[in-house]
């Protein structure tokens, strides 16, 4: 394949998966599940990070964020809302840095595993996804946003909240999900490298 045809290529790939993750980001957000939204779109970034590389996961992981902070913004998101009201700064730092990292971390460790077993790479990238992506998250609302956890705690332990209420669901939920069509997301790839 030619240069210029590879070029074409992962931008054409990378516009269609940015559109599917803005169309999945944005649906997700209206579900019922308060105070943040289950997070699907980490299933087009995953596949983007192994078609072409950690990059392309990276600024997939870049579009989810910029998705995240506009529903931020609006209020659409409710949670996000009221960390984006304490400060749009450090709203803007702790989303941006977990969905870019999410993205290059699951398509880091893709590149790494596949050479020796693809169907574990997927695996394993549809598992780093959502676990660097809750982390971050987590991290940033500990460090930057303590009052506002302690608020939605409403007198709870604080760590037993963050674990069971505040994620605890959507994180298994975002897990599960990427576990269940893991399947599905090796046939996507192969489709596709196979029609190149």
């Amino acid at each position: 394949m030619t240069n210029t045809k590879q070029k074409t290529v992962r931008l054409v790939s990378l516009g269609i998966l940015s559109a599917i993750i803005i169309v999945l980001q944005v649906l997700t957000t209206y579900f019922p599940t308060k105070p943040f939204p289950i997070t699907l779109a980490l299933i087009p970034i995953i596949i983007g990070s192994a078609l072409f590389d950690e990059k392309a996961g990276a600024f997939l992981g870049g579009v989810f964020s910029v998705v995240v902070l506009v529903m931020c913004a609006i209020g659409a998101d409710f949670g996000g809302a009221m960390v984006w009201n304490a400060s749009p700064f450090l709203c803007i730092l702790v989303c941006m840095i977990k969905g870019v990292t999410a993205g290059y971390v699951s398509g880091l460790l893709y590149r790494i595993i596949a050479k020796k077993n693809s169907i574990v790479a997927t695996i394993v990238a549809g598992f780093a996804a959502p676990v660097v992506n809750t982390g971050i998250f987590i991290a940033g609302l500990a460090l930057f946003f303590k009052d506002i956890l302690i608020a939605w705690a409403g007198g709870n332990d604080l760590l037993y909240y963050v674990i069971f209420g505040l994620t605890g669901i959507n994180f298994l939920v975002e897990l599960g999900v990427n576990m269940l069509l893991s399947p599905i997301i090796i046939k996507i790839i192969n489709a596709i490298r196979k029609s190149r």
